[in-house]
């Protein structure tokens, strides 16, 4: 009995090394103009190789509708576009299965393709995993709450950029002040001693029986202090 259980649970071990959870990534939502075309990504993250079988499929539900519809599929190195969807003249497959992408190109919008587009892609071993999800939003005009987001991240971008310009510049102007205090102070205990020194030479000129009778008091002086 307990040689089932071990073997058992070795086996039970090996798949669960082999088969491991597969993740789905999409974008949260989309926003387009009638007319225009919209790509929506899907890739994946799996531990293993991307492998030769990988596949992916989209699904697409409407806006009010409790069910999907399959309007692509790619598998064995080909891709499938359902003929008889919304879809079937409008829809591109633009992914690169060998880089784990499998985005598709939807052409010529209109209102009628607000919904819900599901991502599912499977990379043998890797099979578990939860799809992810796309809504679409398809607009006249670009939304005003669009504009004014993507006007306040320029505007938040340009002032970083003006405050580092700005920061620069105070650090060098601080830098070349303080270089120039001390080039100035340099100068200007330099200049004193050469002041003093002139202003001995003057009165050494200007009277030099005072200077010769201080030499004279100076020896004099000297010549007590050895005799004592």
């Amino acid at each position: 009995m307990l040689s089932v259980l071990a073997l058992t649970s070795v086996v039970l071990l090996s798949i669960a090394s082999q088969i491991t959870a597969i993740v789905v990534y999409t974008s949260w939502e989309r926003h387009a103009l009638v007319g225009s075309d919209v790509r929506l990504s899907c890739s994946f993250f799996s531990w293993h190789w991307t492998s030769p079988d990988v596949t992916f499929s989209w699904q697409y539900r409407p806006d009010g509708a409790k069910e999907g519809i399959s309007i692509f599929h790619y598998g064995g190195g080909a891709a499938y576009v359902d003929n008889k969807g919304p879809f079937r003249d409008r829809l591109e497959f633009v992914g690169n299965p060998s880089r784990r992408d499998g985005s598709i190109l939807i052409k010529n919008l209109d209102f009628s393709d607000n919904g819900t587009f599901t991502c599912d892609a499977k990379n043998p071993p890797d099979i578990v995993g939860h799809s992810s999800s796309v809504r679409l939003l398809v607009f006249e005009k670009v939304p005003v709450q669009a504009g004014v987001i993507t006007g306040a991240i320029i505007g938040v971008v340009l002032g970083l950029l003006i405050l580092v310009v700005a920061i620069y510049y105070l650090m060098r102007f601080l830098v070349a002040r303080r270089v120039f205090s001390l080039s100035m102070s340099k100068h200007g205990k330099k200049g004193k001693g050469k002041e003093g020194s002139q202003q001995k030479q003057a009165l050494a000129v200007a009277d030099p029986v005072k200077l010769k009778a201080a030499a004279s008091e100076k020896k004099k002086q000297e010549s007590r202090r050895e005799k004592k």
